[in-house]
């Protein structure tokens, strides 16, 4: 696995990251983004994560895993796809920011492939606060589902992992920022 992570790691200092100065979803302001998405949406991108996720999860007692749309959704994808390919499925779900407007209202799609009380775990690409996270996963536990485990493709070492704590969650981060960029070299 360590050499699927050099690749990744390579892979995402190339294709997501970016120096300038930046505005995160948190609101606080950046010299760096990591933009994952280009490298989620690319197909050896894909494939790394959805390995990398499924050898991170592969311990645990789950149905599926999901995370907030936009960000989480490539990595669900290749989440499932790969848990499947490996012979373990896991169902995916994706969270809104907002509830659908028409139809069931909800917040959580995806449900359908579950069961009340069944364990997911929730995928996120950067962690920098633990915001978004926290919100998908209130959202996900209030649809009737538990939450076994938090990951993170990157944690920017900002205070999330802590704020995640607080909440009962041990964030599980594929690279923190130092990790990553050492792994790239």
């Amino acid at each position: 696995m360590q050499e699927i992570k050099r690749r990744l790691a390579r892979l995402l200092v190339e294709k997501s990251y970016r120096e300038g100065d930046f505005v995160l979803a948190s609101g606080r302001r950046s010299d760096y983004y990591f933009d994952c998405r280009v490298t989620a949406l690319q197909a050896e991108g894909a494939w790394l994560i959805g390995t990398l996720f499924n050898d991170l999860l592969k311990d645990l007692d789950i149905r599926g895993v999901g995370g907030m749309t936009m960000g989480a959704d490539p990595l669900v994808s290749a989440t499932t796809v790969i848990s499947y390919e490996q012979g373990r499925p896991l169902h995916g779900l994706l969270v809104r920011k907002e509830a659908k407007g028409h139809g069931t209202g909800q917040f959580v799609e995806g449900l359908g492939n579950f069961s009340a009380g069944d364990s997911v775990a929730m995928l996120e690409d950067v962690v920098t606060t633990g915001g978004s996270l926290l919100k998908a996963c209130d959202r996900v536990k209030d649809a009737g589902l538990s939450i076994a485990a938090v990951c993170a493709i990157l944690d920017r070492e900002e205070g999330g992992r802590e704020k995640l704590q607080d909440a009962g969650y041990n964030l599980l981060a594929l690279f923190t920022r130092r990790e990553l960029v050492e792994l790239a070299r």
